[in-house]
């Protein structure tokens, strides 16, 4: 849809909006900067029936609808959350001192407490220097609690952000999402509009380009080689990317598979898809009404999609607009990151 039609969209809405209060006020309207138009269409969300890679969590596809709305071309970026932070003084949950009273109630009963000198403020990092890996199933062996790692120190002490404005921001929770869409007036997507803006012009598609994994290396920052031990950087990069890396999906949004995967506002309950009921109308899906994971029964958890530069074939194969995790809300790590929506009647009502 061009973005004169949606200027029009916006019109009529804001003429009804008026003409029902009664005003008769002047009231300019403008297109969201650096954001993309997703219209309102029907598509197949989940898992597709040519996909080897799809996880159960993401079964039975189903036919959605999904009312227009805006959303970020790219992820957020560390110089979108600095200027955040600068005007509200927001500090992240990765910075803020560790409350064991708080944190044990995302714990097996009895959990005992760690040395008070690792319950200091930090975030989750990969560990890339990881040679050797004993049983894939642990996953502890390539993550590592990095203490001062945070948005803008995102190795740890030592680092910084000097020259990554353009970078995905990291390390942030599903609270600090929420906090920088109250000060920009935006939400979080839910799982059904980010597929929808993921498929762009397709209805049922694997990835965002279409059906084709040998576009993989060209089309996202993923991982090429032995995960987790040893990374090719066919595409490019070893770590994450700055934003707009890549080729923006058909309708112009960057970096939607692979990167950072991006938190969403949807519970993450991994029976939602086998028990929704079919015969009811799904228009505007608002996700899971409770949370549920057997892996983490004692946490919280949102769905996160996309994937990230760490998604790989032989392990989780991610990079696939179905695939979907659970993060836990006061989680965060360097390949996790958020992008953020708006609908026409956010923006009126502004």
């Amino acid at each position: 849809m061009s973005k004169s039609l949606i200027f029009l969209t916006l019109a009529s809405l804001l003429f009804i909006n008026c003409k029902d209060s009664n005003k008769n006020q002047d009231i300019s309207l403008i297109f969201p900067e650096g954001m993309i138009w997703v219209e309102g269409k029907s598509y197949t969300k989940g898992a597709k029936n040519e996909d080897p890679y799809a996880m159960m969590r993401e079964k039975p596809s189903h036919e959605v609808y999904v009312d227009g709305f805006f959303i970020d071309a790219t992820e957020v970026t560390n110089n979108q959350f600095q200027k955040f932070v600068n005007e509200t003084g927001y500090v992240t949950i990765a910075e803020r001192q560790i409350d064991w009273n708080e944190m044990k109630k995302n714990l097996p009963i009895n959990t005992p407490k760690p040395h008070d000198s690792l319950l200091q403020p930090g975030s989750l990092i990969f560990n890339k220097d990881l040679k050797r890996v004993v049983n894939m199933d642990n996953y502890f062996q390539w993550w590592k609690w990095q203490i001062g790692a945070s948005w803008k120190s995102p190795a740890g002490p030592g680092s910084n952000i000097e020259g990554k404005g353009n970078y995905p921001v990291v390390h942030v929770a599903y609270e600090d999402a929420l906090a920088y869409c109250e000060w920009a007036n935006r939400k979080l997507p839910t799982e059904a509009q980010w597929e929808s803006a993921a498929q762009g012009n397709y209805d049922k598609a694997v990835f965002t380009w279409g059906d084709e994994v040998n576009l993989l290396n060209t089309n996202a920052n993923t991982w090429q080689g032995d995960f987790p031990t040893n990374n090719e950087s066919i595409d490019g990069f070893e770590m994450i990317a700055p934003v707009k890396s890549f080729s923006p999906n058909s309708i112009g949004i960057f970096d939607m598979i692979g990167n950072v995967w991006e938190i969403t506002d949807d519970l993450f309950n991994v029976n939602y898809y086998s028990e929704l009921n079919s015969v009811t109308d799904l228009k505007n899906l608002k996700g899971a009404s409770s949370c549920y994971n057997p892996s983490n029964p004692y946490e919280i958890q949102h769905v996160m999609k996309g994937g990230s530069f760490l998604c790989h074939d032989s392990y989780c194969a991610s990079y696939r607009i179905s695939a979907r995790m659970g993060v836990s809300i006061d989680s965060g790590s360097d390949h996790t990151g958020f992008r953020t929506i708006v609908t026409p009647e956010m923006l009126l009502n502004k």
